[in-house]
Formats: C-alpha cells, structure tokens, sequence
C-alpha cells in the first residue's frame, strides 16, 4: 500500500474547489490533498468554528489558501452565499465534491419521519441544491465544471438498517448518471466514488458502535482483510478531479477492497471451508 500523494505537486494549481463537509473526515482528507496539489479550497459545513479549526490546521500543513464558509447544505440559499463568498476570494469556482452526508444505523421501524428527513435533506436535498446552484453558474459562464459526488456501494445494493442513507445516495448516483449525460455537452463532468468502510471520528462512532463491534467485524467481508486509508480516497479525488481523468464521465468508481462484490457472490463464503475438506468434496463431486 501507498500512502504517498499519486499525482504530480501542480497537477490542480489554479483550480477553486468546493468541498461540502470538507472540515473533518474524508472531507478534511480530500481537502488537504488538493491543497497538496496546488488548488484554493472552500470548506463548507453548520458549525463556522469547527470550519475555521480546520481551515488553519490545513494551511499551516499546506502552506495553501482555505476559505471557510458556513453552510446549511439544505438551505438553498445557503447554497448561494457559498459560491458567492468563494467567487469574492477567488474570482471563480472549478470543481465542486458533494461529501457532507449524515447517517446512523436503526432498524426502519424505529425511525420517525423526522429522522428519516434529516438524512435526506442532507445527502439528497443538500447535493441537488450545490450541484444546481454551481451548474447554472458553470453554464451562464461557460465554465467546464467538474463535479465528484460521493455515494456508497449500497446506493445500488440497498441495505437494511440504513435505509434513509440508501435511498438518498441511491438519488445521488442517479444524479451523476444523469447529468453526466446531459451537462457533458457543456463540457461538465459528473462522476462519483463509492468508498467502502474508512475510519473516521465522526461517522465510525455512529455506524459502528463499541457495543456493537463484539458482534461484528468489518473487516471480515472485505477481501483484503483491512480498512482504507484517507490517503488511498484523496488520491481517487484528486484523480478524478483533475484534468487527467478528461475522458471520464457519468461513472461511480467503487474503493472498497472487493467489499460488496465479496458480499454478492453466492459462493463466496466458503472460503471459509478448510482447506483439509476440499479433497473430501472432490470425492463427493466425482
């Protein structure tokens, strides 16, 4: 494994990117490696004092420029500050990387609307709202924007216990699909990236709690036995941020370690049979 940067120092100079979520977890990790490639960052998320925490911690590691913008992703209007704000410091936005999510586990019968609303509006109603927002402003103003979505693997699977998460990344995949098929004609490019499981404080807590963790271990469907690491995701981002990566459009690119696929497959489990049995089995089948 890696854990180096993956693409040239320069490779996102002069580029303005807006990272929803961007001042913790993934979204802080994605962040500081743009940075490292030469890029302006906006963060953008509720808490202005947590944002403003980061955003120094960034540049002092970078030596790079992050402007931090309090926002309700779910506010539309929120939304229009945002660019306006990035647009006063910066002059333009180039890449926009819909990552603020919310998300706990619950069996669905337990859920309320309200909590049930607070997902969604969140994932779904906040990335629509960024990416419509930043679109038209792209369009009017012939800017071949990127946009980088980031989903889940059960966006297309589905999975209990986490529906409201589901069906809203669910919504989000179709979104990229869709938009990279319409705004490609602008010379917009949409794509998305489902991670598998990557540790963070924040997320972890809610997902996997200690309580928990006696009746279940992740790393055990996942093929490659181990977690991501935040570096392997921000050198994905970058990638697929970048102009390197011109020719992709309208796709979701799955970092998961053979996660889902390892769950998929029918036969997969057993390769938890002994090696011992398998002669036994030979036998048997002849």
């Amino acid at each position: 494994m890696n854990t180096t940067s993956m693409l040239q120092k320069d490779s996102l100079k002069g580029k303005t990117i807006l990272v929803t979520g961007g001042g913790s977890g993934l979204g802080k990790s994605m962040s500081t490696e743009f940075l490292n490639l030469g890029a302006n960052v906006v963060i953008a998320s509720r808490s202005l004092d947590k944002l403003e925490v980061a955003a120094k911690e960034m540049e002092d590691e970078t030596g790079g420029t992050v402007l931090p913008v309090q926002c309700n992703v779910k506010e539309y209007s929120d939304v229009e500050n945002v660019l306006s704000e990035t647009i006063k410091k910066f002059g333009s936005l180039d890449i926009l990387v819909n990552n603020a999510a919310g998300n706990f586990v619950s069996p669905t019968e337990r859920l309320s609307h309200r909590a049930f609303d607070a997902v969604v509006d969140i994932v779904l109603k906040g990335s629509y709202n960024c990416t419509l927002e930043i679109g038209k402003y792209w369009i009017k103003n012939k800017i071949k924007g990127v946009t980088l979505n980031i989903v889940t693997t059960y966006s297309w699977t589905g999975s209990g216990y986490v529906v409201p998460s589901a069906c809203a990344k669910a919504g989000v995949l179709a979104m990229t699909r869709s938009l990279g098929a319409e705004w490609g004609k602008y010379g917009i490019r949409t794509n998305a990236i489902a991670p598998g499981p990557f540790p963070t404080e924040g997320a972890w807590s809610r997902l996997f709690p200690k309580a928990f963790r006696k009746f279940y271990d992740p790393t055990k469907k996942i093929p490659l036995k181990r977690f991501g690491d935040h570096q392997e995701l921000a050198n994905l981002a970058s990638y697929l941020v970048s102009d390197y990566s011109a020719y992709v459009n309208g796709e979701v690119v799955t970092i998961d370690g053979g996660e889902w696929i390892y769950g998929a497959g029918e036969f997969n489990l057993m390769d938890k049979i002994p090696s011992s049995l398998w002669g036994m089995i030979k036998k048997i089948t002849k």
